[in-house]
This record gives structure tokens, sequence and C-alpha cells, in this order.
């Protein structure tokens, strides 16, 4: 699975995308199991609230199914301007 960082998430967690192997049933499960990574991974994800998430580009929920997601992005809200 291909995990998209975007904006200030790229800036924590150091890396643009990355591919991994995961047993994540949900996109939460996903964010445990990177949490559990490194100090940098648990920083971009401390404040769920200030995250954002899309499945195969479409936007999503934290509790969302993960079954056959190729792409997962994490970004920041975005606002109009």
């Amino acid at each position: 699975m291909d995990i998209l960082y975007f904006a200030w998430v790229r800036e924590r967690i150091g890396l643009p995308r990355e591919t991994v192997k995961t047993s994540a049933e949900t996109v939460m499960d996903l964010v445990t199991e990177l949490r559990g990574r490194e100090q940098r991974y648990e920083a971009a994800f401390a404040d769920l609230s200030a995250l954002r998430v899309a499945l195969d580009q479409d936007l999503s929920d934290f509790d969302a199914p993960l079954a056959g997601v190729r792409e997962v992005a994490f970004f920041p809200p975005m606002t109009g301007g």
C-alpha cells in the first residue's frame, strides 16, 4: 500500500511517500501501526482532528476500511483562498 504525506505531515515524518505492508483493517488501525514505528510518526499523528485522509484519492474517514485500497494520503485540512 502506498502512503502519501502532504504539507506539515510530510515535514514531520520526513518523507513524501512510502510503501508499506500492513495488516490494518481500517485507517485508524494503520495510524496506530505508524505511530508505533518512531517518534516522528507519533508527532505527525498526535492530533487527528488536524488531519484529513483520502483513500485512492477520495476523501474518507479514519474508521474507513482499507480492503482493496492501494493509496492512502494524509494531509491537513485545506481552505479556500
